[in-house]
């Protein structure tokens, strides 16, 4: 009995040396922790239970049959976050570069399987080299099976993925499939061919961090949520943000106590909006004075800056929030900005967070870019999500809602629960310049006629009045009572129930 024990104590120190002193220090030289340590900080002190610590590869070609470490190349399991379950898979760079062997991939299905069963998130802290080119066809299939989870997982329970090395070729489209990708700067990239590669190919000059770091993604390919600064900073911020998600599809969203009194009036906003309807304003300053002690956590905030998305609380409940952004681009909506805010409702509706949707906006960008690049289907995109979501839905107009753009933003006929209006409110087909231009065309030389013609539309249309004589606005609301007003709706919405016509899956416009 006592040689077994010791066995098996040499076996866990084996693994928890990962690929020994050695390696262990040029991974700290890098600025980056390992594979146990981002386990130990980012799960609640003594939580973590491991899966699989002994599992070793099984490949003999290479001389890779001399070189086995326990555990393979990945750490694996379950502990809570803030008390809340969560599982964990931790990819080793100490290891064999933390490159996926068929075992490494077995281990992370385990977890992936375990997670649907049960319902809690899955986090995927990911720093690998790659595939195992020792194991050749073997690892590829790892590969297809931890994206076959992913897919089934989708929509199930949340996934998380936070970038913190290298992840290249075939390993990004586990990250790219789930809910929510972080990096962090200078140390993590992504892409699906590297520099040398693009050179051979296309003989473009371009380094790791140009191709695929953290801030390309995060503020050019739109790719990746967040980036932070560190690996530390990148894992108490993936705390944060577990905090607002729910465990799974079955289960709602947490809640959190808050002396935010719900109603609260907060009179600054009465004059959030300027006069000059040209003038912009950051719908930010809304947002904080909305939600409970001005905790908003965004996300892709360096990416479409013309919408504004991410999660906060009222009443101590998650709520998302999507809002226009008339500080960038005045706050049309473009194919990028379709796209994001697309994607963040979808993920709100298949996890029952409501959505609370601000709106200021004038229209659809235009230009032959926008035309070219397929504006038309990428705009659909965030219209189907709005029209297919059936959780509770309220809408805030505070300007501007234009044509169709006032439709896609969460309007009362794709199914909005509680549409309200600010008195500065607009909601015409367009600009009351643009309008009596086209409609009086022939008067475009008398400027008198025109601007007579303008303030005769302005006063006419240019005002939330016209909508809420046909209920399309359920009432016009002073800016200084939004957060009650938005609180009470919410609180009448929780029960909420509405379905979609049976179907195997919908259709959206991809």
């Amino acid at each position: 009995m006592q040689h077994i024990i010791q066995a098996l104590e040499q076996k866990r120190a084996g693994a928890r040396a990962g690929g020994g002193e050695k390696r262990i220090a040029a991974q700290h030289g890098k600025g980056k922790l390992t594979a146990r340590e981002r386990i130990q900080l980012l799960l609640d002190q003594g939580s973590f239970e491991e899966f699989d610590m002994f599992v070793e590869h099984r490949s003999h070609d290479f001389g890779m049959g001399e070189q086995k470490v326990p555990g393979d190349g990945v750490v694996t399991g379950h502990g809570t976050v803030n008390g809340r379950l969560v599982f964990v898979f931790s990819q080793d760079f100490t290891v064999f570069g933390g490159s996926l062997s068929e075992a490494h991939a077995e281990k992370i299905c385990k977890v992936m399987d375990q997670a649907m069963k049960v319902g809690a998130p899955v986090i995927g802290l990911n720093d690998s080299g790659g595939a195992r080119i020792q194991e050749g066809v073997a690892s590829l299939a790892g590969y297809a099976e931890v994206f076959q989870r992913n897919v089934l997982a989708s929509g199930v329970v949340p996934q998380i993925s936070l970038i913190m090395g290298p992840c290249a070729g075939g390993a990004v489209y586990s990250p790219a499939m789930t809910d929510f990708i972080f990096m962090v700067k200078d140390s993590s990239y992504m892409f699906v061919t590297g520099p040398d590669v693009v050179k051979t190919v296309t003989h473009e000059e371009v380094t790791h961090e140009q191709l695929g770091g953290a801030v390309t993604h995060t503020s050019k390919s739109g790719v990746a949520d967040l980036a932070f600064e560190n690996d530390v900073e990148a894992i108490l911020e993936l705390r944060r943000f577990i905090d607002f998600l729910p465990a799974s599809n079955r289960e709602a969203p947490p809640e959190r106590p808050t002396q935010d009194l719900a109603d609260r009036d907060d009179f600054s906003l009465d004059t959030l909006v300027p006069p000059n309807p040209n003038k912009p304003y950051d719908m930010k300053e809304l947002i904080t004075k909305l939600v409970d002690e001005g905790d908003f956590f965004e996300t892709q905030p360096s990416y479409a800056g013309n919408i504004i998305t991410g999660f906060a609380r009222i009443e101590g409940r998650t709520v998302g929030i999507v809002a226009n952004q008339p500080m960038v681009l005045a706050g049309c909506l473009d194919i990028a900005s379709a796209i994001k805010g697309a994607r963040f409702v979808r993920f709100c509706d298949c996890f029952g967070i409501p959505i609370v949707t601000l709106v200021d906006v004038p229209g659809f960008l235009p230009g032959t870019a926008q035309e070219y690049g397929g504006i038309i289907k990428h705009g659909a995109k965030l219209l189907f999500a709005y029209a297919e979501a059936t959780v509770p839905k309220v809408t805030v107009i505070t300007r501007k809602a234009y044509g169709g753009a006032y439709d896609v933003m969460s309007s009362k006929h794709l199914r909005g629960d509680i549409n309200y209006a600010w008195p500065t409110a607009e909601i015409a087909v367009m600009g009351p310049k643009g309008a009596v231009e086209i409609i009086f065309r022939a008067d475009i030389g008398d400027a008198a006629k025109i601007e007579a013609r303008t303030e005769e539309y302005r006063t006419k249309f240019a005002n939330p009045f016209v909508a809420a004589s046909r209920g399309f606005i359920d009432d016009v609301i002073m800016p200084h009572g939004t957060r009650r007003r938005v609180a009470q709706a919410l609180r009448m919405l929780r029960k909420k129930q509405l379905s979609n016509p049976w179907k195997k899956h919908d259709n959206i416009p991809l």
